[in-house]
């Protein structure tokens, strides 16, 4: 016996969706604008042009006399400072101005140039170095330093407070200190005690003598 037809559409079944409950939508806007909060932080500052530049001092000891000086191949605003008088290897390197430590560690590679060892392999890069954050997007840059730096990140340090010692880590032929300044993340003239040092590009070799005025 033939079972009798029927017409029209099947029937479907419906599926409800809970809502989303009250806390669930409060925990999804919170971490949203927290996220906007972040991204916010890290954007803004960056484009903010950089405050007034900080009383900088050579990262050298009180009444010191050191020869500044580039040459051609270095970078431009790079700095390298050697001790006029003494002994080189060890001498204390101090903060040009107070900041935060941003970083404290290796650059590239030691190699194995010591007091012991001068002649030594050299290293690639920076050896041992410290940056430190000054604040208003200015920065500055210690490298070749003799041994891991004795400040940490996140340290706040004064003027003046020594942050390592003067060594020949990484890509050095003698014991000196490499030294940078930058605004917004770009190198600049070094300035000391409020006047330039005079030493711009690396077209040409050139050196000048600075006494410190870093007197804490």
């Amino acid at each position: 016996m033939l079972r009798p037809v029927t017409t029209g559409s099947p029937r479907r079944r419906h599926t409800h969706r809970r809502p989303r409950s009250r806390t669930a939508r409060i925990v999804l806007a919170f971490v949203a604008a927290a996220a906007v909060l972040v991204v916010a932080a890290l954007v803004v500052p960056m484009l903010l042009p950089p405050g007034p530049r900080p009383l900088f001092q050579l990262p050298v000891a009180c009444g010191e006399t050191w020869q500044l000086g580039t040459y051609p191949g270095h970078d431009d605003y790079d700095v390298d400072l050697f001790p006029i008088e003494g002994e080189a290897w060890g001498r204390p390197v101090l903060a040009a101005a107070a900041g935060t430590v941003t970083v404290a560690g290796i650059n590239g590679s030691l190699g194995g140039r010591t007091p012991e060892n001068p002649e030594g392999p050299r290293g690639r890069g920076g050896g041992y170095w410290v940056k430190i954050d000054h604040g208003g997007r200015w920065e500055t840059q210690y490298l070749h330093l003799l041994e891991p730096p004795s400040v940490r990140e996140g340290q706040r340090v004064a003027q003046g407070e020594q942050i390592g010692r003067l060594g020949s880590t990484g890509n050095s032929g003698a014991p000196h200190l490499h030294f940078e300044q930058r605004r917004g993340w770009e190198k600049v003239e070094t300035w000391f005690d409020g006047s330039p040092s005079g030493i711009t590009h690396d077209d040409r070799e050139y050196t000048v003598r600075r006494t410190s005025n870093n007197c804490g």
